[in-house]
């Protein structure tokens, strides 16, 4: 699935300018990653932007002869991620803007395919919490965006849909994405109320990776993702429905560490993950060749069964690093948001803040709003984010790990080529322990930028600022 995340470093050939717009430019987004390397599925986000609910038109006039040898909504899939209502307050009527753009969709494609394959039929709520959270998007769908063909217009007999024609399809998908611990931990129950109810096919769950590292830390990240996906596994067996995960995997370690060249590593971290997020880095810091390689190696693997993992025993872990990682970034915050600022943008988007939704607190820590921006800030200034909250671990509790986590010495060494041991932010004693932990090299030239940033920050130069981290940005192939 390819995705929207600005974690690129370059810009891809059609962006108008120093930033993918909305509108056009991800119109041609979606039609290049189709067409040129192989992804199956774009997510159209809704959430956090202004968003052009007419690409299904655009899309088929505009490249009418690829589309018309490749359908959209069987051969290729185009997922809304719309907002939630529940937590963005001044976004929660996009929702239901969404979800009536979807019969018009499915008329332009009637029009165009002659048949009655719908082009859109599945959507992805952010920040699910609820059973009825999902619920109220799938019983709205179909009681009013379709239910409304059936009244009749001023006690005449005639009815909407004759006026206007029929509302298809006759109900969506609604893929719940989990970002908070006491939802990922909760997957099964939630989900499981949500199954009771209807006759599905199948159901796929989408799970968050970036937030909860940005939350919880590295090891707080992983162990929620694999406790998610074994509860997800036993719902599936109990009750006969597949489920078919997804999670949110992007460049930077801290973040997943899915990038063209260890496509095999990450499928062997999550061997029960039926989609995989490839967002704007790997997509565009590449080769496309590298990046269509890439993705036909993800399209023709096996699913398996998830690793077994013991709950209780990561649950104190997770809770362990997760104290010492928030103490960190309390020590940190102030840095993070002074450097934060000059961190460039590479999509037009309404940030999450203040009157347009929601803002980044952290026990009143107030942090950027997007887990790109806050990567990209400690790497900056020799910070790996990967490795806060780690040093309060015995080394009973990182064989644990270690066994759980399978690219966890690997991963480490990853983002530790991007430590800077002169950096004056690093936690105190955290450079010994990594060292204690796996040998590594440290990239010598991302370091003397670091150096630079550092010094940049106490001369207040912004300007200058700004490129020196679009240089170690280019060195690590991701911003953050």
């Amino acid at each position: 699935m390819s995705t929207q995340h600005p974690d690129n470093v370059h810009l891809p050939f059609f962006a108008a300018n120093s930033q993918l717009g909305g509108g056009e430019d991800e119109v041609q987004e979606a039609y290049y990653i189709y067409s040129h390397l192989g992804c199956r599925e774009q997510m159209w986000d809704c959430e956090g932007k202004e968003v052009d609910n007419f690409v299904v038109k655009k899309l088929l006039s505009k490249y009418g002869t690829y589309f018309s040898e490749k359908q959209l909504g069987k051969d290729l899939f185009l997922t809304l991620r719309v907002p939630n209502p529940e937590v963005e307050k001044a976004e929660a009527k996009i929702l239901l803007e969404s979800l009536e753009s979807i019969p018009r969709s499915f008329d332009v494609a009637h029009l165009f395919y002659g048949n009655d394959n719908p082009p859109i039929f599945e959507v992805i709520l952010p920040m699910t919490s609820s059973f009825a959270s999902i619920d109220n998007i799938y019983q709205y769908y179909r009681d009013f965006v379709v239910g409304q063909q059936y009244k009749r217009l001023g006690g005449r007999n005639l009815t909407i849909a004759q006026w206007i024609g029929d509302f298809k399809p006759d109900r969506i998908n609604v893929i719940p994405l989990f970002e908070d611990m006491e939802s990922l931990l909760n997957v099964k129950k939630i989900v499981g109320r949500y199954l009771q109810d209807k006759d599905l096919a199948y159901q796929r769950v989408f799970l968050a990776r970036s937030d909860p590292a940005m939350n919880y830390g590295l090891i707080g990240a992983i162990l929620l993702n694999k406790i998610a996906l074994k509860q997800l596994h036993e719902l599936s067996v109990e009750t006969g429905v597949p489920i078919f995960p997804i999670i949110g995997v992007g460049s930077a370690p801290f973040r997943g560490n899915l990038r063209p060249d260890t496509v095999e590593r990450t499928i062997a971290e999550y061997p029960s993950v039926h989609t995989f997020t490839i967002q704007s880095a790997f997509k565009y810091d590449y080769s496309p060749d590298e990046v269509k390689s890439a993705v036909a190696k993800l399209e023709e693997r096996n699913v398996e069964v998830p690793h077994d993992i013991d709950e209780k025993r990561s649950i104190q872990i997770i809770q362990k690093c997760t104290q010492e990682f928030k103490r960190e970034i309390a020590n940190l915050s102030d840095i993070i948001n002074r450097v934060s600022v000059s961190v460039p943008a590479r999509r037009k988007r309404k940030l999450h803040v203040g009157l347009f939704g929601y803002s980044r607190n952290n026990d009143g820590i107030h942090l950027p709003p997007r887990a790109i921006t806050f990567t990209s800030t400690l790497y900056s200034i020799g910070i790996p984010p990967e490795i806060l909250g780690i040093g309060t671990l015995s080394d009973d509790d990182i064989d644990f790990v270690r066994d759980i986590y399978v690219n966890f010495d690997a991963d480490l060494k990853d983002a530790l080529r991007y430590l800077n041991p002169d950096s004056r932010y690093l936690p105190e004693g955290i450079t010994a322990r990594v060292h204690n932990l796996v040998d590594f090299e440290i990239d010598e030239e991302h370091r003397e930028i670091s150096n630079e940033i550092i010094s940049l920050l106490d001369k207040g130069n912004s300007e200058d600022l700004r490129a020196n981290i679009l240089r170690a940005a280019a060195i690590r192939k991701f911003i953050g």
